[in-house]
């Protein structure tokens, strides 16, 4: 049995008027598309996660910006006691099928990354999966995660590094969209030094390990247009641009493809660079 609920969030110090409005805005651009197309092609990394947590049966674990549910399921086929939130409610959806498809019991609950609505010290493990990272308020996200953990618990995250092939995409679309006043790159959650700087005070032992994850295509244009179709910041990206911009943008991705593409043929196999993190709390 599944549930999703919409709850009130704890009462908490009020964001910034910029980061607020941010947020508004990346909001509704993870509301368009359909990400879940983009997310069940990332299943694997959810259960590597997982593995790497050491997450044991019975555990509590809250999954946070969890999108269609990758980490949730892994959880919950370990017999985890898992809780899924994010605050768009169509992935939640999108998680909650499939955890009824597989006959899993999760808990689904509405909720910001910033401004979790449990109390401290609530869950044994907090994972999320390319999900906080774009939070707005990097540090309020972090010390979110830390808060709702037990002490002794793990704090599991997979993030894209800047180097790699999303950070690049995402380099490539901020040469025609400028980020907004104020926003800090989500990338800086794929290096080392500001996960160490962001959640050392409150850690016992961080690991953070490069992963690659193998985009797999039919061709680069292939690619182009699910991401174009599907990917929340891209469809937008494009919305936002003229013809010209539209056709030198899809260059730019096409060209960047090629130079980290493996596949020897036709199709696309591009290695993705992501941090695999683990963070022991005190």
């Amino acid at each position: 049995m599944t549930t999703i609920v919409e709850c009130h969030p704890r009462v908490s110090q009020e964001p910034a008027p910029e980061l607020k409005a941010l947020k508004a805005k990346q909001q509704m651009v993870w509301s368009s598309g359909n990400y879940a197309v983009i997310g069940a092609t990332l299943q694997i990394v959810g259960e590597q996660l997982a593995e790497a947590m050491d997450l044991h049966a019975g555990q509590t674990v809250l999954d946070v910006a969890a999108g269609n549910g990758n980490v949730t399921l892994a959880a919950a086929r370990r017999w985890c006691e898992v809780t899924s939130t994010d605050y768009v409610e169509a992935l939640l959806a999108h998680g909650r099928k499939r955890a009824e498809t597989e006959g899993f019991r999760v808990n689904f609950q509405i909720a910001d990354a910033e401004d979790l609505p449990f109390a401290d010290g609530s869950f044994d493990a907090v994972s999320s999966s390319f999900g906080v990272m774009f939070s707005p308020d990097q540090g309020r996200a972090a010390s979110e995660l830390v808060r709702v953990c037990r002490s002794g618990g793990r704090i599991g995250l997979a993030n894209w590094t800047p180097e790699g092939f999303i950070g690049q995409l995402f380099k490539a679309i901020g040469k025609y969209l400028p980020p907004a006043a104020g926003a800090k790159s989500p990338a800086n959650w794929g290096t080392r030094s500001w996960l160490e700087a962001t959640f050392g005070p409150a850690a016992s032992k961080i690991t953070a390990e490069p992963r690659h994850f193998a985009l797999r295509y039919r061709s680069a244009q292939h690619f182009l247009d699910i991401f174009r179709a599907y990917y929340g910041p891209m469809l937008k990206a494009f919305e936002a641009l003229d013809e010209a911009g539209r056709t030198a943008l899809a260059g730019d991705i096409t060209g960047l493809i090629a130079r980290f593409n493996r596949s020897g043929d036709e199709t696309m196999v591009v290695g993705a660079e992501y941090l695999e993190v683990v963070i022991t709390k005190r």
